[in-house]
Order: structure tokens, then sequence, then C-alpha cells
């Protein structure tokens, strides 16, 4: 935006400000629509977050359990060598969208479905249920990291169109209002001022 000592006080220069007030009023129009609605999908995530957090912590509470009765029927160290999933092989799923140029993630692994290592020593329904119970805890924590990282994005979008909006409407607006009120006031001091000479004139 020009200064007011560059600003030729003429009504071109007048509709050309009013044309940009316009366009900026616009885009603040937008800026606070856009954080009206990333403000609605972080309520949406958190509860959602809330929800998986809640599942993860049951799910442990379970593997906290199956641990236990596991050490009880192998011994700490016959649980140590007792053959693990192949998470790498665990299928992960991620479905993508984005809201208002975020993008935004929902993901899915089956860490049960891993494919299992050869036995190398006494199979038992307590270790098998125990190597399930922390596989579903890896598969909770997958879906709950996606979540996490959409709220961290949402939260820095929205941080920043809130910085944008403000900057329209409490610095870059008034600025551009005081540019057009200072050069109308000039255009009709003027137009008040070629009136009276003009009336001097013999």
């Amino acid at each position: 935006m020009a200064e007011l000592s560059d600003t030729p006080p003429t009504r071109s220069a007048v509709i050309e400000l009013k044309d940009e007030r316009r366009a900026m009023q616009e885009g603040y129009v937008f800026l606070d629509e856009k954080c009206l609605l990333l403000a609605s999908e972080i309520q949406r995530e958190l509860e959602h977050h809330a929800r998986l957090q809640r599942e993860l912590l049951a799910l442990h509470e379970r593997a906290r359990a199956a641990l236990r009765a596991a050490v009880l029927r192998h011994g700490l160290q016959g649980l140590q060598v007792y053959p693990a999933g192949d998470l790498g092989a665990a299928p992960l799923r991620v479905r993508a969208r984005a809201l208002m140029g975020v993008r935004l993630q929902e993901a899915a692994l089956d860490a049960t479905a891993a494919v299992r290592a050869p036995p190398s020593v006494e199979r038992s329904p307590e270790g098998e249920a125990c190597r399930d119970a922390f596989a579903a805890v890896v598969s909770a924590a997958a879906a709950l990291a996606a979540v996490a990282g959409n709220l961290e994005r949402l939260s820095l979008e929205y941080r920043r169109s809130v910085r944008r909006a403000r900057a329209l409407q409490d610095v870059m607006l008034p600025e551009l209002d005081g540019t057009i009120a200072d050069i109308e006031n000039r255009l009709e001091e003027l137009e008040r001022d070629e009136a009276i000479f003009g009336r001097v004139r013999p």
C-alpha cells in the first residue's frame, strides 16, 4: 500500500484504493471463515484423539496383564526368547484427505496380522496372548499418532490464519481506511479551493 505522501489526491487513486480495500476485506472474510472451519475440525480431532487414547490405555492394561501371565508361565528369560511378530510385515493403510490446504491422515496398522517367526521355544496360550496384546497396542498407537499429527498441522495452520486475519483487521484495513479518508479530505480541499478561486477570477 502506498504512503500518504506518495498517493496523489485524485478520484482514480481513491477508486483504486477502495478496490484494494474491497479485496482485502474479502480476504479477511475468507480467513475468518477458514479459522472457524479449522477450529471445528480441531475439536473433532481432539474428541477422536481422546477416544483413541482411552482405547490405547485400555489395551495397554490388557497387555500388562497378559505380560504378567506370560512371565509366570515362561519366566522372564523364557519370554525374552519367545518368537515375536514381524512388525515390518504388518500392513499399514493410510488414507489422506485435505481441509483448507491442511493434509489430514487416518492410519490403520494391523500388527496382529504380522508374519510370525518360526517357533524356537514352547508355544503357550499365555505367550500368544501376550504377543497379540502388545501387537494390539502397537496398532492403536499408529492410529493415535496419525491423529496427533493432524492436530499439530491443524493447530499450526489455525494460528497462521488467525495472525493473518488480525493483521488485516487491526493493521492493514485501518491504515487503508485512513489513507482513503485522507485523500478524500485533500480532494475536498482542492475542490473547495478551485471553487473559491473560480469566483475570484475576473
